[in-house]
Formats: structure tokens, C-alpha cells, sequence
């Protein structure tokens, strides 16, 4: 059962799930120290107005298409990812290093046949060298790619924006539920007085409801594709700056040191006579034995 358990948990990603167990922790320490009873906070009809009325109007508001992107981001943020690389960019500048290698030492055409059994899964790489192996011109190549990245990111924030609207309309249906259990109240306030309890809690757990979804799921999904999505806007930059150089016929240790920039500084990759040169700079320590 223990080995099921770990299982099952394996699967979530750590931080976001322990960030909203802690938020949710502190929402209900809240409330089970002004009430015993956690079933007061329950309601069934105001989940369904503020749900149901956000997911309504982003479907009203955008494409379907995006909708479920941006409804898959919010159920990936609690998933592990499979396999992801740890770095993107360290691993793209050695690939782009490579590819110049075989550029300098046996020709273009090398490269396209390699590059042809070889595969490229990428969509950007692929449409980069592509053009790397059509030998456009530089200048040609930049404004291509630069203009495929920008499109990229455009489209890549639409989901962003989906969100960001969920986000501001999530309070507006909870206070849609208020409006609705108030109204409630006032119809049955001549004919039953034991039902403006229930009115009552469902008019003020909308508006709960309303706001942490907003702040608890709708904003840190959004936040987190947007990151995300920043990542990717810059990693293919680099890209672009590699083919440009490619194209362009520079050599393997000019693109390494230019390709150097767009990493972190703990993670640039210098050529290997560096460290043997550090090495000769210190002298060697002899120990002299002195007879008593």
C-alpha cells in the first residue's frame, strides 16, 4: 500500500503541490478555528456558478482550441514532468557546435545527409537548418527566424491570456453568486425562515470561491506558463543566433564564444587549454625532508 502511495505521488510535482497544500492548510486552520464544522464552507451551487460561469465565458471569449491548452496547463502544473532535460540551452549550443565541426571538416552536404538519417523532432531547429542547408544568405535567415520566433511567442501567450481572464472574471461570478443567494433569501424570506441560512452561505461561499480559485489555480498557472513561455522565446533566440552563424560559415570556437553569452556565467563552456594553462600557472609544491 506504501509503494502505491509513492507511486501515485511520484507523479505530482513537488513544489506547486506543497505550495497549495500549505495555502489550502492555512485557509482551513482559518476556518476550523472559527467553526467545528468543515461542511459550512461546502457548496455545491456556488462551485457550480463560479466554475462553470469562468470556464463559460473563456470558451465564449477564445478559441476552444486555446481554452484547452490553457485548462491543460493549470492540470500540468501539479504533474512531474517526463524526462525533462535540466539544460536546454547548454545542450542546444553543443548540438549547434557539432553541426559547425562537420560544416568546416567535410561540407554542407555532410551535414544535410547526417541531419537527414539522423531525424530533427524539433520544429524550430528543423525549419533553422533547413535554411542553414539551402545556404541563404545571413541576413536572410535572421529575419525568417526572427520573425517564426515572434509568431511562436505570440501564439504561445494566448493560453496566457486565457488565464489572465479567468483569472479577473473568477471574483465577478462569485459576486454573481452573491447576487444569487441574496436573491434567494429575499424570495423565501416570507415563506420559510429556516432557508435563508442555506441562501445566505451560498451568497458568501461564491464569492470565497471566486477568489481563490483566482489567486490559488487561475494566477500561478498563468504565471507559470508565462515563464514558460519566456523560456522558450529566449532559447530560441540562441537558435537563431547559431544558425545565422552557421550560414555564415563561422568557425566552431567563435560560436562557442559567442553562443557562451546566453548562459549563465557558471555554466560557460571554455576550450580545454585554458585548464592546462591554469594548471602550469601553479607552480608544483616540492616538500624538502630536513635530517634531525
Amino acid at each position: 500500500m506504501l509503494n502505491i502511495c509513492r507511486i501515485s505521488l511520484g507523479s505530482f510535482a513537488r513544489a506547486p503541490v506543497m505550495g497549495m497544500a500549505f495555502g489550502f492548510l492555512f485557509i482551513l486552520g482559518a476556518v476550523m478555528l472559527s467553526t467545528h464544522s468543515l461542511l459550512a464552507f461546502f457548496s455545491i451551487e456556488g462551485l457550480v456558478i463560479v466554475v462553470g460561469g469562468v470556464i463559460g465565458v473563456a470558451f465564449m471569449s477564445f478559441d476552444a482550441g486555446d481554452v484547452h491548452k490553457a485548462l491543460n496547463v493549470i492540470a500540468a502544473m501539479f504533474r512531474k514532468p517526463d524526462n525533462a532535460p535540466q539544460d536546454d540551452l547548454h545542450r542546444d549550443m553543443i548540438e549547434i557546435i557539432a553541426w559547425a565541426s562537420v560544416i568546416k571538416e567535410q561540407g554542407m552536404r555532410r551535414l544535410e545527409s547526417s541531419l537527414a538519417k539522423r531525424g530533427i523532432t524539433d520544429p524550430f531547429v528543423r525549419y533553422g537548418l533547413n535554411m542553414v542547408v539551402s545556404q541563404y544568405s545571413p541576413e536572410d535567415v535572421r529575419a525568417m527566424m526572427e520573425t517564426a520566433a515572434d509568431a511562436c511567442f505570440e501564439r504561445d501567450n494566448i493560453p496566457v491570456d486565457v488565464l489572465q481572464t479567468m483569472t479577473s472574471h473568477a471574483p465577478a461570478f462569485g459576486m454573481i453568486g452573491t447576487l444569487v443567494g441574496m436573491v434567494a433569501m429575499l424570495c423565501s424570506l416570507n415563506d420559510n425562515v429556516a432557508s435563508i441560512g442555506s441562501a445566505l452561505s451560498v451568497s458568501f461561499l461564491s464569492t470565497l470561491y471566486g477568489v481563490v480559485s483566482a489567486r490559488m489555480i487561475y494566477m500561478p498557472a498563468a504565471a507559470k506558463l508565462r515563464q514558460a513561455v519566456a523560456k522558450r522565446r529566449f532559447r530560441n533566440q540562441l537558435i537563431t543566433e547559431g544558425m545565422v552563424m552557421l550560414v555564415s560559415d563561422k568557425t566552431p570556437m567563435y560560436i562557442k564564444d559567442r553562443l557562451n553569452s546566453f548562459l549563465q556565467l557558471e555554466r560557460h563552456d571554455y576550450l580545454d587549454h585554458f585548464k592546462v594553462d591554469a594548471e602550469r600557472a601553479v607552480p608544483p609544491l616540492h616538500l624538502k625532508v630536513v635530517g634531525a
